[in-house]
């Protein structure tokens, strides 16, 4: 099991994984999207993206989406999946001095934070909407930014 060092400002330590599989969604005909999520005050931001974007396209909407308006993580905690692992995306985080922690797919203890943010995306009922899911996505990603987190006590909006 990886150690993860707490946290002590937002944005430092992120989670981050990805939901594929899904229709064609938006404009772009979306069929995946990205959850990342900040450690510290449990923030997500969900990007849609395409199942078959590259390590580069990745890179860019982290960049364009996220690291520009949060600035640069020290610590990524995500799965193996191969848009992490990529030699390119390594020697980028060496650039940034970010580090690159892996953990095993559905194991809850390392990544459990975007997956536990997938989960409740998963839970609301969204029949009706599954044939342009992407158009609900700001609104669900308000609702969880304005509901209360048990950990913090307050909506990640706040914290």
């Amino acid at each position: 099991m990886i150690k993860i060092q707490e946290r002590r400002r937002p944005w430092e330590i992120v989670h981050m994984d990805w939901v594929t599989g899904l229709p064609p969604g938006g404009d772009k005909s979306y069929n995946a999207f990205l959850v990342i999520v900040d450690r510290f005050g449990k923030m997500p931001m969900i990007l849609p993206c395409h199942k078959d974007d590259t390590a580069i396209d990745t890179t860019l909407l982290k960049w364009n989406r996220v690291i520009s308006w949060t600035g640069i993580f020290t610590n990524i905690i995500s799965d193996r999946d191969p848009k992490s692992t990529l030699e390119l995306w390594t020697n980028i985080h060496q650039l940034f001095g970010t580090k690159l922690s892996f953990s095993t797919t559905y194991h809850s203890q390392t990544d459990g934070l975007a997956e536990s943010i997938i989960q409740a995306l998963e839970d609301i009922d969204c029949d009706g909407f599954t044939r342009d899911w992407c158009t609900l996505l700001p609104a669900l990603e308000l609702a969880y930014k304005t509901s209360i987190h048990a950990s913090t006590n307050q909506t990640p909006a706040i914290v």
